[in-house]
């Protein structure tokens, strides 16, 4: 009897979890701030303002990744296939410096942004982020299409493209 219990209550846990991905950005992660290459502050919400009616692929990166700099390729491929989206890079490294170099080492096209709050941050919180690469598009409305996608040539991708 006790295991049937014990059974009941894991069995209602794993169907009462809300696992949906969210579908808008929290009010804390579009407040936090990003450094541009030109080294001024910048909230996310204005990050998505200058892209507003454009659909995009958000890439969190770093260029000590090597995930990341494995998957850029992919992007790269993306970006010939669908040139009409916004690409994203928000990278999670040390310092600005070496953000800049894995930029231009890897020649990497887009809009490019240091996420200074890192992971602990309100954006990396928003986004539960336990992982890089991770992968992201947005419509053209500001809607969260996908939420997470840790290889860059996730079929989602190019699905919510």
């Amino acid at each position: 009897m006790k295991k049937m219990n014990y059974l009941l209550i894991l069995i209602i846990s794993f169907f009462s979890c809300n696992t949906e991905s969210p579908t808008q950005f929290s009010v804390e992660a579009l407040n936090d701030t990003f450094i541009t290459k030109e080294g001024h502050s910048i909230a996310f919400k204005d990050i998505l303002e200058n892209h507003k009616g454009k659909t995009l692929v958000i890439d969190v990166w770093a260029s000590w990744c090597r995930d990341c700099i494995e998957g850029m390729p992919k992007i790269k491929g993306l970006q010939e296939e669908y040139k009409n989206v916004t690409y994203i890079f928000l990278s999670l490294d040390k310092t600005e410096k070496a953000w800049k170099k894995g930029i231009k080492k890897h020649h990497i096209e887009g809009a490019h942004y240091f996420m200074q709050s890192g992971w602990e941050g309100a954006f990396g919180k928003f986004l539960d982020l336990d992982w890089i690469p991770r992968y992201m598009v947005v419509d053209a409305n500001g809607n969260i299409k996908l939420f997470e996608a840790v290889k860059a040539d996730d079929i989602r991708i190019k699905e919510n493209l």
